[in-house]
């Protein structure tokens, strides 16, 4: 959950590695520091709990001169956020300094040990138990690439690790598994992140270390080592993102950036899957009829949105291609020892493609010999490397914790993967296909004419600025709709939210229900209508103040409460539309209660920790 940043070259380190941690600021953080190495040699660290803008206070009273050194982000897994335990960490005699991502599981063993061996600790971390694994080791070698070797041995969890050794001048040192290291070089310079956007002003060409790899870095170039420590070689990436796309564009926040950004990404999207015949094509990915006619089951697993993603897609997959689909959270789907074989496919969904309880339900499903496929947005990411198939979405680079661009373009995947799989298994004719994708490619213009109206959603906004409590209701499609609905009002707001199928409103919520309680109700589906509005007037009638969202043509539901509309589309497809209006609602809650909505409290962008 944090930020990773290295440089070595010939220009001014403080600079790109205080622009590099800003770049990472979306990932969440709760303090920061650097450690730079002076042109004499010595490493100075400098850390401060909270924003970004504290430690740029003292760097610039320190105003270090060096042209190497690294930098971290820190979101608090071990020992609460203060100074002490900032990163970077150091050993004894400032002999290693590092800064560290992942979980360090054994570190109270580890702590143990060192503490027999003479160490002492500052730090309530996990980290700098790590840091000292190394220079122990170091100590006992006197060799860079031997002492981390060792420490990966005797390390279990997950890490992503960046070393400055005090008499190894121009040289970083990286190790990582389980959480991303990605580096690039340019022209006599190399640098190190955790994720691309801290790269991109400095340079396109990068390499994406897989689990076990060392490497280091120096004005020469990258030298990458397997898990025995034997010299390899990987293959250079070029990024193609426009660095515009990390920057707000003149819009308030990168959220609502995002918002609008959707129907542009959507058309890509399907610009991307559909050629001009109209045949859905999944470049690259092996999703041939073969593959389509080897399993006669789904399981969709995520965690978030993206598992709001997998339910939608229950439903569609269901009703188009007639099988079978179960969806899990990940971290439930790891520790309930499924029941998987060859004939199950298990869909991993992930924006960020390092998501931890997702990626070990990846590995659990391989274990099981089970075929997998990555809906990932990170090229190169750690699930994207190792499912047996892999779809990239076209969402570019989101920066805002809170997803709506990444979950648009998964769930547009998810919808084009139930029709191919439809037309591969004869459950559905064309012409049927034909008008379901042209309702797809509809989707962008119809979102454009949802967000044309976007300051009626912020004079909406302002009748919950004071709420504590608000209940999503809707049915089938539109209750998987009402959970994405509701996580995206709480985690940006605060506002306790929950959704509800509407129909268990009888069994026990509706309890819940008094005068003033806002209910929102979402109501796209015509085969559900009648249903969804007999629910609505049963909370209305104990006093709750009901508001809809309702896809044109659905009559009735003004007489209940306050209702807004969203164009028709294809049943099937409704959330595709249904879920702008609630981001947008979601936003302005959050800016009208004064919060910042890009950084909501205790959350992170990628969640690479259980």
């Amino acid at each position: 959950m944090c930020g990773i940043v290295g440089y070595v070259g010939d220009e001014k380190a403080t600079d790109i590695l205080l622009d590099g941690l800003e770049k990472l600021e979306y990932r969440g953080y709760d303090s920061a520091g650097i450690a730079v190495r002076h042109p004499e040699g010595a490493i100075e660290v400098i850390k401060e709990k909270g924003r970004l803008s504290n430690l740029e206070k003292l760097v610039a009273e320190a105003a270090p001169q060096g042209t190497e050194g690294i930098g971290h982000t820190r979101w608090a897994t071990h020992g609460e956020s203060n100074q002490l335990n900032a990163h970077p960490h150091h050993s004894k005699g400032d002999r290693v300094v590092g800064v560290h991502n992942g979980i360090i599981e054994n570190f109270a063993e580890l702590k143990a040990e060192l503490t027999d061996k003479g160490y002492t600790f500052y730090s309530e971390t996990d980290t700098e138990v790590c840091i000292d694994l190394i220079d122990y080791y170091y100590r006992e070698s006197g060799d860079a690439l031997d002492a981390l070797k060792h420490a990966k041995a005797a390390i279990h969890g997950s890490y992503a690790l960046a070393i400055l050794f005090d008499d190894r001048p121009g040289e970083i040192w990286v190790m990582r598994k389980s959480s991303p290291m990605i580096l690039g070089v340019a022209d006599g310079r190399a640098y190190l992140a955790s994720d691309v956007p801290a790269l991109l002003k400095h340079t396109r060409d990068v390499y994406y270390m897989d689990d076990d790899q060392m490497a280091t870095l120096s004005r020469d170039g990258i030298q990458f080592y397997d898990g025995e420590g034997h010299p390899i070689e990987l293959e250079l990436t070029h990024i193609d993102w426009d660095i515009e796309a990390a920057e707000k564009g003149g819009f308030d926040h990168f959220m609502l950036k995002e918002i609008f950004e959707q129907p542009v990404v959507i058309a890509n999207t399907l610009r991307h899957f559909v050629d001009t015949n109209g045949w859905i094509r999944f470049k690259g990915s092996h999703m041939t009829p073969d593959f389509y006619k080897s399993f006669d089951r789904v399981h969709i697993v995520a965690c978030g949105s993206a598992y709001h993603v997998g339910c939608v897609s229950k439903y569609v997959m269901e009703e188009l291609a007639r099988i079978p689909v179960d969806v899990d959270i990940a971290s439930e789907f790891r520790y309930r020892n499924p029941i998987l074989s060859e004939k199950d496919l298990v869909i991993i969904i992930s924006q960020s493609g390092e998501t931890a309880d997702s990626l070990a339900a990846l590995r659990e499903a391989k274990k099981q010999g089970a075929p997998t496929l990555a809906i990932v947005n990170v090229v190169g990411s750690s699930i994207a490397r190792e499912a047996d198939r892999v779809i990239y979405t076209v969402a570019g680079p989101e920066i805002a914790v809170a997803t709506t661009k990444a979950y648009s373009c998964q769930l547009l995947v998810m919808d084009l993967i139930a029709l191919d799989l439809a037309v591969t298994l004869g459950r559905i004719d064309e012409a049927r296909v034909q008008e379901l994708l042209g309702e797809l490619k509809s989707i962008p213009r119809k979102m454009d004419a949802i967000l044309k109206h976007h300051e009626d959603y912020k004079a909406i906004a302002q009748h919950y600025l004071n709420d504590e409590h608000m209940y999503y209701v809707g049915r089938g499609l539109d209750y998987a709709a009402c959970l994405e609905a509701s996580l995206k009002l709480k985690e940006i707001s605060y506002v306790h939210s929950e959704a509800y199928a509407a129909g268990e409103l009888k069994h026990g919520t509706i309890s819940l229900i008094d005068e003033g309680t806002p209910v929102i109700g979402i109501a796209t589906q015509p085969a559900l209508s009648e249903k969804i509005r007999s629910n609505l007037l049963e909370v209305k009638t104990r006093g709750a103040a009901v508001f809809t969202l309702v896809m044109e043509g659905l009559d009735g539901f003004d007489a209940i409460g306050e209702i807004t509309t969203i164009p028709a589309i294809d049943p099937l497809w409704a959330t595709s539309l249904s879920v702008v209006p609630m981001q947008l609602m979601a936003y302005y809650v959050s800016v009208g209660r004064g919060l910042d909505v890009d950084k909501p409290r205790n959350l992170a962008k990628s969640v690479t920790v259980e």
